[in-house]
């Protein structure tokens, strides 16, 4: 998913001494992710709440589910997002369509109409996610050569724009959800994509080109028949979908869901493996990636039921009294945006200062487990003190997700980086499909996983999985020697 030969003009100096497209990818992503995080905040709670109190009455386990389902449905669509972008549409506007779609997702939630638009509007939001998500970060990319020395920079500015989206949405959607209702906090997500869609339509001329057209065109005598194809796929899929939910419930589409996300990645590393344009080294260097995207995938696995499981214990178990200020259970979700604005650039200090003595890829990953298994568990240690209402204190649960931080911190910005290094030539302009398969495989298990939370078990949950966690985390560190020798020089 490459994007179009960067122009002297797109890589010309503007915001803040980046390129002047810069600032109008900065604040679509912002925008995108405010109305993603602030969606994603309250829509557990929403899930589970009694239809008499504005919700839909769901059982709690199964609400967690379909949220981790929902989150792991966004990364696979950007599989095929990307590719219609890479060789029908162009990234730029893949960006636009997507953004659309997500808009009018967030508007059907706003309106009150139960189980029918919820399901139109998180299924607008999946595709349109899919849409926007993988190409709006290759059209960063784009902007620079590859020897700007300022590519580094304007990343690091860019995703600064995704934590301050995140960070804000999840302050103000909950807020509104525990005031007006949950269809206001859906609102206000849909406003922020509209804002979103303003000023990249009114700032795409600053792109300059980039991503403008596919860069990997269908050819013409092909395109008919390659789409058609296409077309059956995504009926094919939509039957699929609509049988498991006609027939099963709610059920059989998290299972079916969840069966995709794990057969997907496994489909992708053979046709990889199989592949005659792929070297020995690079077969090496494939093999050496596949602990590493298990680790990922586990990783995602604990990491997003920040918005599930999670939620569930903040909402019911948890003081949200501090300081004499009764706040939004949702409130807790915007820790991990603010730790990442405080902690990432102590983070790039360390690594700087370290240079070549910093830990090698695998290394980092087992810290990233290490951490948010760390996590898990420091939930079962919170519970060790909870008030004489039987309420866990929020300062401690606070600090669950700033352990999860860490984890990221020290996982997620080397994963796409690994990806990209480790896959072969010829798969390259699929990297950022290959690499979303992680999280959707670690949602998609994590959907199943969260069917057996109950506040009962609350302990053995929390525990198990840490504990699991962590003999894994050892495990890698254990293969770390002989994962770096398949690396071939690759850190």
């Amino acid at each position: 998913m490459n994007t179009s030969t960067v122009t002297s003009e797109s890589h010309g100096k503007g915001f803040f001494g980046q390129p002047p497209g810069l600032s109008t990818l900065f604040f679509v992503e912002m925008w995108e992710r405010f109305s993603y995080y602030g969606m994603r905040a309250i829509l557990a709670l929403y899930l589970y709440t009694a239809v008499t109190q504005g919700g839909l009455g769901m059982a709690e386990s199964i609400a967690a589910s379909l949220v981790l389902t929902y989150g792991s449905s966004v990364y696979l669509t950007g599989v095929a997002g990307g590719w219609l972008a890479d060789r029908v549409l162009g990234a730029q506007r893949a960006i636009f369509y997507g953004g659309v779609l997500i808009m009018l997702g967030h508007i059907c939630m706003a309106f009150p109409g139960g189980y029918y638009t919820l399901g139109a509007g998180l299924a607008l939001i999946v595709l349109g996610t899919g849409l926007l998500k993988p190409n709006v970060s290759n059209v960063v990319g784009g902007l620079y050569s590859k020897d700007d020395a300022r590519r580094d920079a304007g990343f690091s500015i860019f995703y600064t724009g995704i934590n301050i989206g995140a960070f804000a949405s999840q302050l103000i959607t909950p807020a509104l959800a525990a005031g007006p209702g949950f269809h206001w906090g859906f609102g206000a997500a849909a406003v922020g994509m509209a804002l979103g869609l303003a000023q990249y339509v009114l700032g795409r001329g600053r792109l300059a080109g980039v991503g403008s057209q596919p860069v990997n065109p269908l050819p013409a005598h092909r395109r008919n028949q390659v789409l058609g194809r296409v077309a059956l796929i995504a009926v094919a899929a939509l039957l699929l979908l609509g049988g498991a939910l006609a027939l099963f419930g709610v059920t059989g589409l998290i299972n079916t869901i969840t069966l995709v996300s794990i057969l997907l990645p496994v489909a992708y590393f053979l046709v990889m493996f199989r592949s005659k344009q792929v070297t020995k080294m690079e077969r090496d260097r494939l093999l050496s990636y596949i602990p590493l995207f298990i680790a990922t995938a586990i990783f995602f696995l604990l990491f997003e039921q920040q918005a599930a499981t999670l939620v569930i214990v903040t909402d019911q178990q948890t003081d949200t009294t501090l300081f004499g200020f009764d706040f939004p259970v949702g409130w807790f979700q915007s820790i991990n945006p603010l730790a990442i604005i405080v902690l990432a650039p102590l983070f790039a200090w360390m690594w700087t200062r370290l240079g070549s003595r910093q830990p090698s890829t695998p290394i980092k990953f087992t810290g990233g487990l290490f951490f948010v298994a760390l996590g898990f568990l420091w939930v079962v240690f919170a519970g060790l003190f909870r008030d004489e209402q039987g309420l866990l204190n929020p300062l401690m649960i606070a600090f669950v997700f700033v352990l999860f931080t860490v984890g990221e911190l020290m996982l997620s910005p080397v994963g796409l980086s690994a990806t990209t290094k480790l896959a072969p030539d010829a798969f390259s302009s699929q990297t950022m499909g290959l690499y979303f398969l992680a999280p959707a495989l670690g949602q998609g298990v994590a959907a199943q996983i969260a069917k057996l939370y109950s506040e009962q078990h609350q302990d053995m949950y929390f525990g198990g999985v840490a504990l699991a966690t962590f003999a894994l985390a050892v495990l890698l560190a254990l293969l770390s020697p002989r994962v770096k020798r398949y690396m071939h020089g690759v850190n």
